[in-house]
């Protein structure tokens, strides 16, 4: 049961996803404090009156009205508790301070899940994309559309640049994440990245993508504090990035692969459930009314024991776009 959540013995640091309780008054004061990041290249300090809201928000957690709603008993994707980490000014003042950092020292900031998840991923999606889905066999990945999203600093991008692919475009809502990703392109020599500042919530991209990536962005989503309703708009989005046919490819540490299958099965229902006929495309490729359908999940990652049953840490799971 791959991605399957433990409590830690001890304390870990921080990672995009992980859940972590809610913020009492002492850390919302030293959180709030953090969030303004000064150096020799100006301040990156968030405003006052945001960042004061973000910390209350993370402390509180209320529920604030929306157009999406459920008529199911539970909502889509695992019960996770809000953190900072769902907030956008967490992320903000993250990458202001990787991006400082990188300036001073060249350093990369944090790899979410670790370089060896990164490459394993990269690695299995190529395998993914070289079978397509009519089980016709290519090796040419430079015509694959690629979009990142949550890129952060990128490095997932770089690592399918290394395994050929050539058309690749990350997004952030964090400005200085798209910074950090550009510059650590332009020192590696991926120049042919592209990294745009984008909200995948509420995307401006006109374009639809043949693999669609996601590392630790779906967790982080599930964070914040309206989580589930944001997750269904993130389905909902999603599913006008991939084209028909293309793959969505989701890494996640607050999710089981089973969870993901779930919470995919409720967006199908959903998606039939209230779209117009004229939304859903062409129908020879719904009949089996699903939007998005399992393809297969990364079986290599360490497992373990716990409680009679077989687990990790993160798992990967691949759909394609019916």
């Amino acid at each position: 049961m791959a991605g399957m959540r433990l409590v830690p013995e001890e304390a870990e640091p921080l990672q995009a996803g992980r859940v972590v309780p809610a913020a009492s008054d002492d850390e919302r004061s030293v959180a709030a404090d953090s969030w303004s990041i000064k150096s020799e290249y100006g301040s990156s300090a968030l405003d006052e009156d945001q960042r004061q809201a973000d910390a209350d928000a993370a402390a509180t957690f209320p529920s604030t009205a929306s157009d999406y709603s459920s008529d199911k008993d539970g909502s889509d994707g695992a019960e996770v508790e809000a953190s900072l980490l769902g907030l956008q000014s967490y992320w903000d003042s993250t990458y202001a301070e990787d991006l400082v950092n990188f300036r001073e020292s060249g350093h990369v900031g944090e790899i979410w899940f670790g370089e060896d998840v990164m490459d394993t991923i990269a690695i299995w999606t190529k395998g993914l994309c070289i079978k397509s889905d009519n089980d016709e066999v290519s090796n040419d990945l430079t015509t694959w559309s690629v979009l990142d999203l949550g890129t952060g600093n990128g490095l997932l991008l770089q690592a399918l640049a290394k395994q050929g692919f050539m058309d690749l475009t990350g997004t952030d809502y964090s400005e200085d994440a798209i910074e950090l990703a550009r510059n650590l392109a332009t020192r590696d020599g991926f120049s042919n990245i592209n990294y745009l500042v984008d909200d995948v919530l509420e995307t401006k991209l006109d374009k639809k993508f043949r693999l669609v990536m996601d590392k630790g962005t779906l967790d982080a989503i599930g964070l914040h504090p309206d989580g589930p309703i944001k997750r269904m708009m993130y389905w909902d989005s999603v599913a006008n990035l991939v084209t028909p046919g293309g793959i969505l490819v989701i890494t996640s540490c607050n999710n089981t692969k089973d969870e993901l299958l779930q919470e995919v099965a409720n967006f199908n229902e959903r998606w039939f459930g209230s779209q117009g006929s004229d939304q859903k495309g062409d129908d020879s490729r719904n009949k089996e009314r699903v939007v998005f359908k399992y393809i297969d999940h990364v079986r290599t990652y360490p497992t373990f024991m716990f409680g009679g049953v077989e687990g990790s840490r993160v798992c990967t799971v691949a759909f394609s776009r019916c």
